[in-house]
């Protein structure tokens, strides 16, 4: 035994020595390194809370407190296609770490076989047969078991099996994050119809208002009291609002159908209920520290992990310079006669081990352990961008939420104002104090002002989701 492995101990000795310094000088300034994983140390003085971030690890389904949204991210996470392509990806990630695993035990098979042989009586092997009397053609039978094992003594293929169970979580972590955009656009769209239908119960009042104006300037202009110039201006106005809301209606299809494709389904009508949208306030997500992010971002999960698979992908390419140990072996039974075959003198083994290192085919194992090398680079790169875009998302999303907080509370007084406007608009305008384009004005401003409230609101929310979903939020559910 031991004048048999002196001489492996001895060759994987300088084989390990030649990578050791070889393996530097094939990766030349392209060497790998470890991720930097620091980040900064609160968001900053927008943050709204410097504890752990308990309502980002809260479940959508507590986090949304509107029941029909909640209807609609439930069906969503059922029949998303894009969903289940991303589950059908983990399985095939699951079935890739499986059969890498079969790679490096050991293998056996069994085998049943037969055949004829018929040598030239010129050769050497018909000459043998004829000298022993041996049947022509000359019959072989045989079956019984075959094993091999590449013993994989440097872990080279044990590290491919660690790397595809890496990859194998990250896909996991993967369809998490398309969980939070899904949830996240589900839940934007899902404002955004409901803000366009105030938008458009705010447009039918105003072409009310309107028209009733209308009526009292064809009046007035009967009576004398004003010109064919008003009437013309208001039935344009009226025109133009009518118009507005054709646009607006088709806004609300194409919103419609979105929130049907996130669903999974044809176009229909989709539930919804804007009073509870009106009444709505928008919440305050505490930040939390920007390293839990390391831990609630999905995707910043998936590129630790698929770092992780990297670094032993190079392990499992350098290991490959290295010798490589094959044992073989095979029992069964074999006779030219069939008679004979179950014969304790037709027994046959072999036992055979090899170790086989490369020589002159090292050009192709250097071009993939540098390719390996440089994938963990990018993957090195890929971790360190998808810490920085989370810290980015967050801070962004924390500056719209103080901006949209100071914009809805102006707009809100705006609309405040312009209501008191337009009733002292019409008294002024009765008793003729004002002309009809006074009034026409007050009016005109006062629905943008209302549009422009609504559209706030809905950016108010929908900024509260965009945070919930920088922070790692959506991917939650309780069992």
């Amino acid at each position: 035994m031991n004048k048999w492995w002196s001489p492996v101990t001895v060759m994987t000795a300088a084989c390990a020595l030649s990578l050791t310094v070889g393996c530097a000088s094939l990766l030349g300034n392209n060497k790998a390194r470890e991720a930097n994983k620091e980040t900064p140390e609160s968001f900053g003085a927008l943050a709204t809370g410097s504890g752990p971030s308990v309502a980002v690890q809260e479940q959508w389904d507590q986090f949304f407190a509107d029941p029909d949204l909640r209807g609609l991210i439930e069906e969503a996470l059922e029949n998303n296609q894009q969903l289940n392509i991303q589950l059908q990806e983990i399985i095939i990630s699951q079935n890739n770490a499986a059969a890498i695993r079969g790679d490096y035990i050991p293998r056996l098979d069994a085998g049943v076989g037969a055949g004829l042989e018929k040598p030239g009586e010129h050769t050497a092997a018909g000459v043998e047969h004829e000298a022993h009397g041996l049947p022509r053609p000359l019959a072989d039978f045989r079956f019984g078991f075959v094993a091999s094992w590449e013993t994989d003594i440097w872990s080279s293929l044990r590290n491919a099996r660690k790397a595809a169970i890496f990859h194998y979580e990250a896909t996991i972590q993967e369809r998490n994050f398309l969980v939070t955009e899904i949830v996240a656009e589900l839940a934007k769209s899902y404002y955004d119809l409901v803000a366009l239908d105030l938008q458009i119960e705010i447009l039918d009042r105003n072409i009310e208002l309107q028209k009733n104006a209308l009526e009292v300037v064809k009046l007035k202009k009967l009576a004398a009291r004003d010109t064919e110039l008003g009437v013309q201006r208001f039935q344009a106005e009226v025109l133009k609002n009518q118009g507005r809301r054709f646009a607006l209606e088709q806004q609300r299809i194409i919103i419609e159908n979105r929130i049907n494709f996130l669903v999974g389904r044809f176009p229909q009508p989709v539930t919804r209920n804007s009073r509870t949208f009106d009444a709505a306030k928008p919440d305050v997500v505490a930040t939390g520290l920007p390293s839990d992010l390391l831990d609630n971002r999905p995707d910043v999960k998936a590129a630790e992990l698929r770092l992780e698979a990297a670094k032993l992908d190079t392990r499992s390419a350098k290991a490959r310079f290295y010798p490589s140990l094959r044992l073989d072996a095979g029992i069964g039974f074999e006779s030219f006669n069939l008679a004979h075959l179950i014969d304790p003198r037709s027994l046959a083994y072999n036992l055979a081990g090899g170790l086989v290192a490369p020589l002159l085919n090292r050009a192709a194992i250097k071009a993939e352990y540098r390719a390996a090398n440089a994938r963990q680079v990018q993957a090195v790169f890929d971790y360190e961008r998808s810490i920085l875009q989370a810290y980015t998302d967050v801070y962004n999303q924390l500056t719209a939420i103080s901006n949209l907080k100071q914009r809805y509370e102006q707009l809100s007084g705006q609309v405040d104002k312009l209501h008191a406007a337009i009733e002292v608009s019409k008294v002024l305008y009765q008793s003729a104090h004002v002309d009809y384009y006074e009034v026409l004005m007050t009016v005109r401003d006062s629905l943008e002002a209302e549009m422009d409230l609504v559209e706030a609101k809905k950016d108010q929310m929908q900024a509260v989701v965009a945070i919930y979903q920088a922070l790692g939020g959506g991917w939650r559910q309780n069992p």
